[in-house]
Order: C-alpha cells, then structure tokens, then sequence
C-alpha cells in the first residue's frame, strides 16, 4: 500500500491523539505532559531516544537498513513544535483545552500528531531507508527560541553526523481553502524582533503639568513617529511592520506618573531594514525624549531571524506534494508572511524547506476565518493524514535521491 493509504488507515489514531495533546496544552520550554504523550506514541518503535536537557524536547533517531550509494549515509530531519499560547479557548469544540487560559491555537498539536503518525509510517519502512530520520519535537516555539536550545544540543547531529535536509511544516486556520499545501523560495517568513521602551519623566499633578515632566505625551508622540518613520526612512518595496501591543502608564486620571512605557514587535524581511531598524530606533526615540526634557531606557531585543528555504529543497517538496496530492493542492506563495518562526534556525544550518498546510474547516470561509493565535482559531482533523503522509515521504524519497548520490 502506499505512504498515503496507510496514512488514511492511521487517521482515527491520529486525530485521537491531537484531541489528547489540544486538552493539555502547556506553554515555553518546559512540557511535561506533552513529552510523556510524544514518548508513550514513540513507545516500541526502533528509535533512537534523547530528551532535552534544558526543555522537555524529544530527539527520535531511525536507522535506516537498506544499502546506499553515497559515500556517507544521509540523514534527514522532520521537525514538529509542540508549545501552546497563553489564550483561553473560546472554540467550542469537543475536546477543547480543559486548562485555564492556555490554548493550542497555532495548531502545534496538529503538528506533533502528525509527526507521530509520521513515525509509525516510517518504522513500518525501516528496512527500505537507505539513510536515517531524526526527529525533532520541539518545546517553545511560540517565544521561546526552542529550536535554539535543540540545535545547542545537538539535534541536527543527532545521527552521529550534520543532517543532509531538514523540513518542517505549519498548518493555518485561515489564509487558505482547506487542504491546500502552500510554499515559497527564498525568505518565506519574517524575522522578529522586539522592542520595550520605558519613558522616564516626573510626577506630579494633572492640573499642572508644567510642573512635572509627563512621560504620559512624549510615550504616545513615540509610538506614532515610529509609523511615520517607517514610512519615510524605509523602502516601501522592502516592508517593516512595527506594531505596539503593549502601552502602559498611570494609576488615576489626574495624576502624571513618573515613567511610561510601551513594547512592540517588529517584522523585516531583508537584513539590511533589520540592521538599519536597531540603530534607527534608538536614535528617534532618544531625539524625542531629550525634546520633552525626558530620559527613555530603549531595548531592542534581536529574535528570530528570516525563514529562508532552499529552492532545491522547496522544489523537492513541491514535486513530492504534486505526486501525492495533485497539482490543485498546491500553491505557491508570491510574498513572504509577516508571522516569524525559529525553525528558521535550523534553515540556517542546513538546507531545507518549511510547508504550509490549511486546516481551514470544510465549508468556512478561509478569507474571514479567525487567525492562529485567536481563541476562536478552529483547526480542521481532516488534514491529519496528509500531514502525516508528507512528513513520510519527504524523507523516504530525499533520503532515496541522496543514497543514490543525487
């Protein structure tokens, strides 16, 4: 039977186990429950086994047992993260998260079951692999840098050697109609930063606000210079997003506190607007403070850089999608995202490819669907053993072409 039928054969056992991931979501580096379940799934397959030890990560190695014509055995990695986010579920959904104020709403419990299937499927092919498959199971992702502290560890040479082709993949609530697989060359996702800026000033009374020194105005008169100046230091065809989410002062109305403060993310998608971003701010901010008579304490904090794939590799995946699934399944993105991913880490290291996958429900609409991160985010079951399906294959037939010396 083929990777695909068997997959549909695993698609009960599959969603079962996203149903038992999504009920138990747990956020950042450390996740216990979440390792236990990804270990019981593991449990009497021929993997090699190494868990995290500074996150609760699992590392999962299959030796391939077939010859190869290469002059090194190949290796290749399949990456599933498996954190949730601080969001209290409002979904509805039957098996929805049974912990308060934590939700799976990126839908990384999609991915860690997919993987899982994945590994099952791949076991099953063991003696047919000319080459080795690691799997990555990654704690804290959503902030956390886990694929930094997994590639510190060693995961891409898990197999006793540097891994010959990495891939991951992302399924979305919206974007696009359900099932559709979706890829791009070149950058495909942004690089995050973040930026927290504490604004000191005087206090005093609100009645006389000569007589203090109002962090209050010079906070607010910041974070629209930071629009304007997007907009005229920068090239409009190289884009910046600077979005302020977090702004806080004050404890009663005619009160001028003694500090202000704001954080917010921001999104590049060329290292030079990113470089010209860390210098740029500092000095506008700083301009506008010396202007009010004020001091400003500015942080800007390098994250995740830009997800760049391989074309060779994204052009692999894109072939084996267009077998599987057909030509119709597939899109091609012509913008990169403004989300951020630190697989992007492991993109950097090895040559690889990241895949999008919508897990839009059958019969939403995918242009009006709420996003990944909302508390209505509602990931479709339907898609399992596609995902499950396209992990197997990318790394049967990649570790296939590399064992023939392609």
């Amino acid at each position: 039977m083929s990777i695909a039928s068997d997959a549909k054969e695993m698609q009960g056992e599959i969603a079962r186990f996203r149903h038992e991931l999504h009920q138990e979501p747990e956020i950042g580096l450390d996740l216990p429950r979440t390792q236990e379940k990804v270990l019981k799934a593991l449990d009497g397959l021929p993997y090699e086994i190494t868990l995290g030890e500074s996150t609760t990560s699992v590392t999962a190695v299959l030796r391939g047992g077939a010859p190869h014509a290469s002059t090194r055995k190949p290796a290749v990695l399949l990456r599933a993260d498996m954190d949730g986010l601080p969001v209290q579920e409002r979904t509805g959904v039957e098996f929805s998260s049974k912990i308060d104020g934590a939700m799976h709403a990126c839908g990384h419990d999609l991915h860690t079951s997919m993987l899982a299937g994945a590994a099952t499927l791949l076991a099953e092919r063991r003696d047919q692999l000319a080459g080795d498959v690691v799997l990555m199971f990654q704690p804290g992702e959503e902030g956390f840098d886990g694929a930094g502290h997994m590639i510190r560890e060693g995961v891409l040479d898990a197999a006793g050697r540097r891994v010959d082709a990495a891939y991951g993949m992302h399924v979305f609530s919206s974007l696009e109609p359900y099932g559709q697989f979706c890829t791009k060359p070149g950058v495909m996702m942004s690089a995050s930063d973040g930026l927290f800026v504490t604004v000191l000033g005087a206090g005093g009374h609100g009645s006389a606000p000569h007589a203090a020194k109002d962090p209050v105005t010079a906070a607010a008169e910041m974070v629209t210079a930071l629009q304007v100046m997007i907009t005229r230091q920068f090239n409009m065809f190289d884009p910046v997003v600077l979005t302020v989410g977090v702004l806080q002062a004050g404890t009663k109305r005619n009160v001028i506190p003694e500090s202000a403060r704001f954080e917010a993310t921001i999104r590049t998608f060329s290292e030079a607007s990113r470089d010209r971003m860390m210098t740029a701010i500092p000095q506008l901010l700083q301009g506008i403070a010396s202007a009010h008579g004020l001091e400003v304490d500015v942080d800007y904090r390098g994250e995740y850089p830009m997800t760049v794939t391989d074309e060779d590799e994204t052009h692999t995946a894109e072939n084996v999608i267009s077998d599987m699934f057909g030509d119709s399944r597939l899109s091609r993105w012509a913008t990169p995202i403004s989300g951020s991913e630190d697989f992007s880490r492991v993109l950097a290291e090895v040559p690889g490819t990241f895949v999008g996958l919508s897990a839009v429900p059958r019969g939403v609409d995918h242009t009006t669907s709420p996003f990944n991160h909302s508390p209505y985010a509602t990931f479709d079951d339907g898609i399992l053993s596609d995902g499950a399906a396209l992990y197997t294959e990318l790394a049967v037939s990649r570790i296939a072409t590399l064992a023939a010396g392609n």
